[in-house]
Parts: C-alpha cells; sequence; structure tokens
C-alpha cells in the first residue's frame, strides 16, 4: 500500500483569499491528506439550527481543486456556547465534585444523552452533506484527553445506576458480586449506590472498577452513534485520533467500529507529560526511543491492521511542562518510523501557526506569517524519500505481547505497591524486547490463536479471556505469564482456586508483596526484581530465583511464569535467553538505537545525540538506515 503524507488545517482560522495559496503549498509539499473541521462547530451553527455551511463549501472545493484528499472531523470536542444553554447539566464533573466549566474544550459528560443526540445529529448532517465530498472522517477529537472520560456529575451517576442494574439485574447480585457484606456496603436498590468518589478511605475496588467498566462504555456509545450517523449517508473510512497514554477507555471496542485507528503523536510533549522511566536527560530533543513505537503496534492493534499518525508533532509544542525544539532530523525520523510500523499516512499537525488562543505557541509547518518553520523542510524531504523509495510492506513480528485496558483500570483501583501499572510494566517489557533488536506486535486481551508468534508474552492480566486462555494452551511457541496474571477475579476479588490459575503451569501464590522502588531483589543471574513479588508454590522447574531463594521464573513446557517485575538488566537478559531459544536473531543494541522489521527491509533508527554503529553502519543521530533482506 502506497505510504502517504498529510496536515491539520483550519480554514476557519484564515482568510478565504488565502485558501488557494495554501492549498498550492500543500500539493507542492507532496501531501495527499487534509483533515479539517473538528473544532468548527460555532461556524457551522452559530445559533441553534442556523446552519453555515456555504464556508465549508467553499473549503473542500478548494482543498480538492488543488488534489487533496480531505478528512472531515465531527465538531463535537468543541460544543458552541449555546449548546450549554440547551443542555445546562451537559457538563463534566470532576472527582471532587466540581463542574467543569465553559472556555476550552471537551467541555461535555459521554453519559449525557442529550448532548450525545445532538452531537450524533450533527455528525449526520455532516454526512449528508459531505458524504460524497471528503475521502475519510474523523469522530470528534482526543477521547480522554485532559482527563475528560470519568466524570462524577448527577448525570454520570444516574447512567451508573442504570448500567448497573441491567449489568447485574438485581441488587442481591450487585451485592454478592461486589462482596458489600465487607463493612457493611449492602444495598437494598440500584437509586442508593453513588459514584465511588468522596469516600472517607478507599471505596470498594470492585465498585471502583465498575465505574471505570461503565465509563469506558459511555465512550464506546458515544463514538457509536456518531459512527452510525455517518454510515448512514457515507461510505467513506471512519477513524478517530487516540491519544499517547490515554488508557482511561477499551480502544479495542471503539476500534472495532471504525476502518482505521489513528493517533496524535507528541514525542517532546510525552516525554515530559506521560512517560513512565523516561531518560528525560537523554532524550529531550528526540523523545523516549519506544514510547512511540509501543503505541503504533497498539493502535494497529486497535485498528485491525489499519492505522494513521493524524497529528505529527513538527516542531515544539505549547503544553508540556517545557517544550523543547527538535534535534534537526527528528521530525523525519518520527515519521519513517510509523511507516516502518505500517502506518497508512503520517499527518503533521499543523500546516500555520495560530497567533491567538490557548494553542499559539505550538508550532506548525509554516510559522504565522507562512514563511517555512524548521519542521517544513523535513517533510519535504520525508515527500521526497516516499516518492523514490520502494513501499514499505508490513510484517508480522515474531514477537507478541498483550495489552489490556481493564487490567490497566484494575491495577489503578487496586496497585497493592505505588506504581504498580499495567501500562508501565507492558512498557518495560516492550522496551526490553526493543533493546535486543526484535520486533513486536501488541495483540488485544481476546486474541484467539498465537500460533504464529515464537514468543508471547501476557503480562500483568486481571483474568485471562476465554479466548486468551485458549490461545495459550495450543500455542505452538513460548509464552510468558505474570506478574500479576490471573491472580483475581473480573470484580477484583482473590481468584478462588489461589492463582494464578495458569494453562499449562499449576502454580499457587501463597503471598504476593511488594516494596519501594530503591528497594529491590536481586536475582542469582544478575539484575533485580522490583515493586511486585509472588511467593509461589508448584512443581514447575524453577529457571531464576532471587539472591534469598524465592522462586522468580518457573518453566512446565513451553509455558513459563515470571512471578516479580524485572529491572532493565533482568528484563533485557531474560528477554534475550527465551527470543534466542526460539531461534531469534539477538542483537544487544547501543542505548537510543532501534530496530523495527517490514517484510522487505530492516529499518534502524538513532535516538541517541551522538552516532551509533550497527552492523558496520554508522548511524547519524536522527539517522534512518535501510537495509534490504537478506540482513
Amino acid at each position: 500500500m502506497k505510504r502517504t503524507l498529510g496536515v491539520c488545517y483550519y480554514p476557519e482560522h484564515w482568510p478565504e483569499s488565502q485558501w488557494p495559496e495554501d492549498a498550492r503549498r500543500m500539493a507542492e509539499l507532496g501531501l495527499t491528506w487534509v483533515r479539517i473541521g473538528e473544532f468548527a462547530w460555532s461556524m457551522l451553527e452559530p445559533a441553534p439550527g442556523d446552519y453555515n455551511w456555504d464556508w465549508l463549501d467553499r473549503a473542500i472545493d478548494v482543498l480538492t481543486e488543488a488534489g487533496l484528499s480531505v478528512v472531515l472531523g465531527t465538531p463535537s470536542a468543541t460544543p458552541p456556547r449555546w449548546m450549554l444553554d440547551r443542555f445546562p447539566d451537559m457538563l463534566a464533573w470532576d472527582a471532587e465534585g466540581r463542574p467543569r466549566a465553559f472556555g476550552s474544550r471537551r467541555h461535555y459528560d459521554f453519559a449525557h444523552a442529550g448532548y450525545r443526540n445532538a452531537a450524533a445529529a450533527m455528525a449526520g448532517r455532516m454526512a449528508a452533506r459531505y458524504g460524497n465530498r471528503v475521502a475519510a472522517w474523523q469522530t470528534d477529537n482526543e477521547y480522554g484527553c485532559h482527563d475528560t472520560v470519568r466524570s462524577w456529575s448527577p448525570v454520570a451517576r444516574d447512567a451508573f445506576r442504570n448500567w448497573l442494574a441491567d449489568k447485574y439485574g438485581t441488587i442481591q447480585a450487585l451485592n454478592e458480586a461486589w462482596g458489600n457484606i465487607f463493612w457493611s456496603m449492602t444495598y437494598s436498590s440500584f437509586d442508593q449506590i453513588d459514584l465511588p468518589n468522596l469516600t472517607v478511605t478507599e471505596p470498594n475496588p470492585a465498585h471502583a472498577l465498575a465505574f471505570r467498566r461503565f465509563a469506558s462504555d459511555m465512550v464506546v456509545t458515544w463514538n457509536a452513534a456518531q459512527v452510525e450517523a455517518i454510515r448512514a449517508h457515507s461510505n467513506a473510512p471512519i477513524s478517530h485520533n487516540y491519544m499517547g497514554r490515554v488508557t482511561e477507555f477499551d480502544h479495542y471496542a471503539t476500534g472495532r467500529q471504525m476502518e482505521i485507528a489513528t493517533w496524535d503523536s507528541y514525542p517532546l510533549g510525552f516525554l515530559l507529560d506521560r512517560v513512565p522511566g523516561g531518560d528525560t536527560a537523554a532524550y529531550l530533543r528526540q523523545g523516549d526511543p519506544d514510547f512511540q513505537a509501543f503505541h503504533h503496534d497498539l493502535y494497529r492493534a486497535c485498528g485491525n491492521g489499519r492505522w494513521w499518525i493524524m497529528e505529527q508533532q513538527p516542531g515544539p509544542v505549547n503544553w508540556a511542562p517545557w517544550n523543547p525544539a527538535p534535534l534537526p532530523g527528528m521530525v523525519r525520523l518520527w515519521s519513517w518510523e510509523a511507516f516502518a510500523h505500517g502506518a497508512e499516512a503520517v499527518c503533521w499537525f499543523r500546516w500555520r501557526q495560530f497567533p491567538q488562543g490557548q494553542e499559539q505557541q505550538h508550532a506548525g509547518l509554516l510559522r504565522r506569517d507562512s514563511t517555512e518553520a524548521s519542521g517544513f523542510a523535513e517533510a519535504a524531504q520525508v515527500a521526497a524519500e516516499l516518492r523514490d523509495a520502494p513501499d514499505v510492506v508490513p510484517a508480522q513480528a515474531p514477537v507478541a505481547l498483550i495489552f489490556d485496558y481493564v487490567s490497566q483500570w484494575a491495577w489503578e483501583v487496586q496497585p497493592q505497591g505505588a506504581g504498580f501499572d499495567h501500562f508501565a510494566l507492558c512498557l518495560d517489557l516492550y522496551r526490553a524486547l526493543r533493546s535486543l533488536g526484535l520486533s513486536v506486535d501488541i495483540l488485544s486481551p481476546d486474541t484467539a490463536c498465537l500460533d504464529r508468534y515464537a514468543l508471547t508474552l501476557v503480562p500483568g492480566m486481571l483474568t485471562l479471556s476465554e479466548p486468551l486462555r485458549t490461545a495459550i494452551e495450543t500455542a505452538k511457541g513460548l509464552v510468558l505469564t505474570g506478574p500479576r496474571t490471573d491472580l483475581k477475579t473480573a470484580e477484583l476479588g482473590i481468584a478462588m482456586p489461589i492463582g494464578p490459575n495458569l494453562p499449562g503451569l499449576e502454580a499457587t501464590s501463597l503471598m504476593e508483596e511488594t516494596f519501594p522502588p530503591d528497594s529491590p531483589r536481586g536475582l542469582e543471574n544478575g539484575g533485580g526484581i522490583g515493586l511486585w513479588l509472588e511467593h509461589l508454590e508448584s512443581d514447575a522447574q524453577v529457571i531464576e530465583r532471587t539472591i534469598d531463594g524465592t522462586a522468580v521464573l518457573l518453566r512446565a513446557g513451553k509455558r513459563l511464569h515470571l512471578a516479580g517485575w524485572p529491572n532493565k538488566a533482568a528484563a533485557r537478559r531474560i528477554m534475550g535467553a527465551l527470543a534466542r531459544e526460539v531461534g531469534l536473531r539477538v542483537t544487544f543494541l547501543p542505548e537510543g538505537l532501534r530496530v523495527r522489521d517490514t517484510a522487505t527491509e530492516r529499518f534502524v533508527f538513532n535516538y541517541a545525540s551522538h552516532p551509533s554503529e550497527y552492523d558496520g553502519h554508522t548511524v547519524e543521530p536522527a539517522g534512518v538506515l535501510r537495509l534490504s533482506r537478506p540482513f
């Protein structure tokens, strides 16, 4: 499939006389896609029922006449002020019980049925008018950004009660599932149940996890309403632009509703804002070597193989604690790394820096005065390279890793040790695999077959779905579970019989302990275990022990269980041994160097600020090396 480039554009921000020149320059740069419209509701409907389509008609005409394909966003992330007059209770509330006010964006509660219907109706009107004139759609914008999935409003409370009644059927069933006999928390009706905030101490973990499941379902229901409205009038593919480390809703569930998953990649902003275990000093101008790649692979899974970068950082952003400029060459590297992981398109945010509003310091490809910003030349270089280079042909990786949103919520509710985080655990193991020169696929927890993978990791899973349990039982390759996999029920109770109840490896956890990050347990073979350790009773072979003799890695045939959270040295050593056992080429890469294999090539990326060597080749800082098979 041909790889393409695009940009995010806001025609409503600029004089109409400027649109043709902008479109011409975009096309000359080598861009294919232009995303527009996702924040334009007040321009499209300045007053209730007063629709103003003419300007958008003309903007789409100008762009398409220049040979550009339009991605049209639905504008529900920024409802106009009059919408709040129509629905005064549509605002989300924070966990302290305060409404979140109008004046920025994402100021709505996913559980508000009135606004959900209004937003879907607007999406339907746009699709009816533009369904045959645009090439793709984007629903809303960045679900979950600014901590907006979970709302603690009266609207959310009432919707949660209805959701609980549908899920459990009777209040007796809920009481039993949640263990409400503890601390006299038994309810006699669903109307007695409040949201799990503002309690004296922690709420019942089953209650808190149920609320997270409910909040995720509200996002899924919200997205489905817009998808249905668009599909009634348009056959163009539909997408949503996800964000980095936003895990408050199930992206697999929304992804099943659409044709393409997209995400917004801001490597420097994310490094300073949300990368667990990132080396800020070493990668201040490059971004974390694994964080973007992890999301590329995750969102490829959410999109059933089809995914884009809808917003790629081209220069300094405005929203991180600090906002450095990319190291020269990184805009190009980030783009090529996305293509190496299977992206169909990379679109930069945005075309021109806007001199007003909350994002006026956010760089674009052009400066405020329309002169070329630093990222423009690198975008042009990528466009030229795409014209002259062979297409990137994706390939399945030899290693798989299961990531599960429900497990993320579960360990947020009940970490047992400060810092136990499913995302961070998965990223640590992903880092270890990538540092060995291995390509990794991320899979959903409902994966039904693992036979194509030589090695599969299943870390930190709350429970194993029946499809995944079967897949583990029948997998031909090695499967490594743990730590903390299948020790709990779906309601966050202790599993009975006591877990981990793993396919092919019998073990009982006698005790789980957690300890501070600065107090790791050393391993006999090197490295250590941090934060989490299960004390297991099992007849399985012990492969690794702590220095004091506690079993850490168990094995029964091709099934292994890791009972603790390995540090960097231990993870790299253990992953390397397993990879070599299954015949994979292991290369202990220099710090900052990363590899991704496609069907025909090996891409080597240098995130370090100094040159690195790979297989006799020198890779400059921010350098991209392409090696053809055989390698």
